[in-house]
């Protein structure tokens, strides 16, 4: 296992940048996930971390060793790709051996370690097939196992799921945590699915326009995400922002009149030069509740209906805002019409003008 710390690390192309000034520690065993949108400069972070790319400014530190001059072969890293990168005319045995063999590696251990890996993802009994004889998933497997094999510090996943159909890379997802559980190594992972980045991480690096936006954990950036873009792109289906406008500030939050038009409570702290001013407000679906007795109330003028088996969301409009919300009971609404949403305050985020959360007096007790 291995630490890795970035210290105020750039990447520019002549005049274009694509990372500012990236400050980042990875402790030793975490499993943390690199999400955001295309050209965010998430796979480009990890192309440097692993050698592929070089360093434009800044420090890249690996077990504390700064690596910025070091070969990506010499660097001890596990790297695995969207692109299984198998050797089409060798066994599954001989791609898994490969790295050892290069390494000059005796027999004996090379077949130890392939017995060991083999079994760690299952794939004992694929050991003597080609390549084109596996499913995308057992390719991924094999994949893996080459990277296991020379047993590095840290592994490198750069979006290796993405050519798995549905169920494939739900099944796949489960064996790298699984995978990260029984190895304990450190393991840095890229991805523009934030449910795989929810599910699988200690902890979610969110970048933006080579920046970044946050670090937590999948709890923090869900419950108290820092910015409206990570409360946006965190979250499935996303947060419901309200356009609104402060009108006055007291020792319990903020008042803001809603465009869609009532006014709200937010416990947040009061700060009096946003009185006035215009802000967002967000509510997650899951937040709604059946109509009753409660300070927040939303009228819905539902445009359809989506049922998922196991929770059905209602998608409408609030005067001029898209919102959607979960149904309090699956099936309970069959089409267009209208409908009364409230939510509690405290269940509220509220975010100002330049896209930065107000922060909240309180967390609910059930976040905690």
């Amino acid at each position: 296992m291995a630490n890795v710390r970035l210290e105020g690390l750039k990447k520019a192309y002549g005049t274009i940048e694509i990372l500012r000034h990236i400050d980042l520690t990875i402790d030793h065993g975490e499993f943390v996930v690199f999400v955001g949108p295309s050209g965010s400069g998430k796979s480009t972070l990890l192309r440097m971390i692993g050698g592929l790319e070089p360093i434009s400014g800044g420090r890249l530190l690996i077990d504390n060793e700064l690596v910025n001059d070091i070969d990506a072969a010499d660097r001890n890293l596990g790297m695995v790709f969207q692109s299984y990168a198998l050797y089409p005319h060798m066994t599954v045995s001989e791609n898994l051996a490969f790295p050892l063999r290069m390494a000059k590696a005796s027999k004996a251990e090379i077949a130890s370690k392939i017995a060991t890996t083999a079994s760690l993802l299952q794939i004992d009994h694929l050991l003597d097939r080609k390549p084109r004889q596996l499913s995308g998933g057992q390719r991924q497997r094999v994949a893996i196992g080459r990277a296991i094999m020379r047993e590095p510090k840290v592994f490198l996943f750069d979006e290796p799921l993405s050519n798995l159909d549905t169920e494939l890379r739900v099944q796949m997802r489960v064996q790298i945590a699984k995978l990260h559980k029984q190895l304990g190594n450190t393991m840095i992972y890229v991805t523009h699915d934030q449910v795989e980045a929810m599910t699988m991480a200690d902890k979610i690096v969110v970048l933006k326009d080579g920046n970044i936006e946050q670090v937590g954990s999948p709890h923090d950036l869900y419950h108290h995400p820092a910015s409206h873009f990570v409360a946006g792109f965190i979250g499935s289906p996303k947060m419901n922002f309200l356009g609104g406008k402060v009108e006055a500030a007291h020792e319990d939050g903020l008042d803001v009149r809603l465009e869609a038009g009532s006014t709200i409570s937010v416990p947040v702290q009061p700060d009096k030069m946003l009185v006035g001013k215009p802000v967002t407000v967000g509510i997650r679906p899951d937040d709604f509740s059946s109509p009753v007795q409660q300070e927040i109330s939303i009228r819905l003028e539902v445009d359809f209906v989506e049922h998922l088996g196991s929770v059905t969301y209602i998608y409408g409009f609030a005067g001029d805002e898209t919102v959607v919300a979960r149904a309090p009971i699956s099936g309970s609404r069959k089409g267009a019409g209208k409908l009364t949403l409230t939510a509690a305050p405290a269940d509220c985020h509220l975010f100002m003008s330049n896209g930065k959360a107000v922060r909240r007096l309180q967390a609910p007790a059930s976040w905690s």
